[in-house]
């Protein structure tokens, strides 16, 4: 078999065929892996991809590691029932259940924001669209 330049998984095989490079790829993994998923887990209760970036570094583990890759499998298999699901609900469900969404991530915002910084996010708002 030919290995192309392109071919990571030759690439791979190459890496873990001496003991050095399996524990080095190992470590590499591992310590890669564990900060994305710990960025994304920070990132969770902000608006933006942090679920995406812990999933990322699933992704990342599962190159390495057998649970890694059946946690990847398990997780993605459930996003997509959770996504036919929601597709095939009436329209209005759907806007409720992206409405109910919409307020979580906005209490998860106002909390985070109000104990970690001190500020009352909702006043703010409430005092810009009453002009006081």
């Amino acid at each position: 078999m030919t290995d192309s330049p392109g071919n990571p998984t030759g690439f791979l095989d190459r890496i873990r065929s001496n003991p050095t490079g399996r524990l080095a790829l190992k470590i590499g993994v591992g310590i890669l892996g564990t900060l994305v998923v710990v960025t994304g887990i920070i990132l969770i209760p902000f608006p933006g991809p942090g679920w995406a970036i812990v999933i990322l570094g699933l992704a990342i583990w599962a190159v390495e590691f057998t649970w890694a890759k059946r946690l990847l499998h398990f997780t993605r298999r459930h996003v997509q029932a959770w996504t036919h699901w929601i597709l095939k609900q009436p329209l209005h469900l759907r806007a409720l259940i992206g409405l109910a969404g919409f307020i979580f991530i906005s209490a998860v915002v106002w909390l985070s924001v109000k104990l970690t910084m001190g500020i009352d996010l909702a006043s703010l708002i409430w005092n810009f669209i009453t002009g006081k």
